[in-house]
């Protein structure tokens, strides 16, 4: 059977690129995803898998888990999510996963051509998406293309669902509302994020927030003084920063490389002050925070309060910041190793490439874990090859993606 595999996945590899080219050339920013989710209805439709369009409502989502959903102002009327299913009766047995929306492409300075443009270049296609995750509704369907000819009956005695979601990037609310509203799920869930080819089973918990701090203001000549609402910003992010540094001891996650750093914070947005020669009254941070999959959501937010709490008294700072949350307050996952889900996928590996796997956590999070929290499933993050960082050789900037072509037929 592998031999026809590779055979279908030849025959289909040129469609499976020129798909991912389409909906690499589909902005997809979060409240925007709805042109590039028609793409891959399209693509499914025609694979013969029967579709469903199924209502996404803007605002917050009633779950312990949800993140905080985006302004409804800034998303796009008539969202939906794509469920794309094979005919057959009874509940789904396995489900693939994959989300739509990507991050934002900044100044196009940082780019060597538009982000939104696709190209090819040496073996891989580059542009915003193509990685993250846009090549795992390729290699999906791409491998989906090659089970219907090489195994037909599997597309009318057993169900598989293909299931394309919203919001991965900032509120986790995408995937969580498929399955609660709308009771999207399987015992086994293969969510197709860039891994390598490697098992990704499980990731830290991750927290935005946002800390507005506040100064008196003043005039230039008297910035010596006292220190802006800048200064005391950058003076906290240094002081959670340590925070992190004593929880990665305090807290150790054994199944991170011991090269990263579990906790990782990022400041990822400052917005502050008005006139060049005025002493900032005010700044807004926006940060993203990780912490143990031990805790929940609630107690990471309350540690993190304290720990602001506790510099506000340390450096005697007149206003306390006001710490709310802005997308993810996302808890920390893990599927058992031994789950027949990895020992299934590590055999079909080593089945089409004579060895096993990597298997691996990561200091971030994925949609795996809202089906982990859920009783009766298990998911893990399993796709192609690319990367949204700067490799020496690259030819584009930290915030291109890239994607491999379609790897082998075992491996999608």
């Amino acid at each position: 059977m592998l031999e026809e595999l590779d055979r279908s996945i030849a025959e289909h590899s040129e469609r499976a690129i020129a798909f991912l080219e389409s909906l690499v050339g589909a902005p997809s920013l979060v409240g925007a995803e709805q042109a590039a989710l028609e793409i891959f209805a399209r693509e499914a439709e025609a694979l013969g898998l029967v579709v469903e369009r199924l209502p996404f409502a803007a605002g917050p989502l009633a779950e312990p888990d949800a993140g905080v959903a985006p302004d409804p102002s800034l998303v796009t009327d008539g969202r939906f999510q794509v469920l794309a299913r094979t005919a057959g009766k009874g509940s789904l047995h396995l489900l693939l996963n994959g989300h739509m929306d990507v991050v934002p492409a900044e100044s196009a300075r940082f780019w060597s051509a538009p982000p939104f443009q696709p190209i090819r270049r040496n073996g891989r296609l580059y542009g915003r998406g193509a990685a993250d995750m846009k090549s795992g509704f390729a290699v999906g369907l791409l491998a989906l293309k090659a089970l219907r000819d090489v195994a037909p009956d599997l597309f009318s005695q057993r169900r598989l669902g293909f299931i394309a979601v919203v919001e991965e990037e900032n509120s986790g609310n995408g995937t969580l509302r498929s399955i609660s509203y709308h009771g999207i799920g399987a015992p086994e869930v293969v969510v197709l994020e860039p891994t390598d080819l490697g098992l990704l089973i499980g990731g830290v918990g991750v927290m935005w927030i946002e800390v507005e701090v506040a100064s008196p203001a003043g005039h230039a000549f008297a910035a010596a003084r006292h220190l802006s609402a800048i200064d005391i910003g950058l003076r906290l992010v240094e002081w959670l920063r340590h925070w992190c540094d004593g929880l990665r001891i305090a807290e150790p996650e054994p199944d991170i490389d011991a090269g990263d750093d579990p906790y990782s914070l990022n400041l990822g947005r400052l917005t502050a002050g008005d006139w060049i020669s005025n002493v900032p009254s005010s700044a807004t941070l926006g940060i993203r925070i990780g912490f143990p999959r031990a805790w929940t959501a609630e107690r990471a937010e309350a540690e993190i309060g304290q720990t602001i709490a506790a510099f506000t008294a340390a450096e005697s700072v007149a206003l306390q910041p006001a710490v709310k949350l802005t997308g993810l307050r996302a808890r920390g996952y893990r599927l058992d190793p031994g789950a027949p889900l990895v020992r299934d996928l590590s055999a079909a590996h080593i089945d089409a490439h004579g060895t096993a796997p990597r298997i691996y956590s990561l200091a971030t999070t994925t949609d795996a874990r809202a089906y982990l929290q859920k009783p009766g499933m298990a998911a893990i993050c399993f796709g192609a090859t690319g990367t949204t960082s700067t490799a020496s050789t690259s030819p584009w900037s930290s915030k291109a993606s890239s994607t491999r072509r379609a790897p082998s037929p075992a491996s999608s």
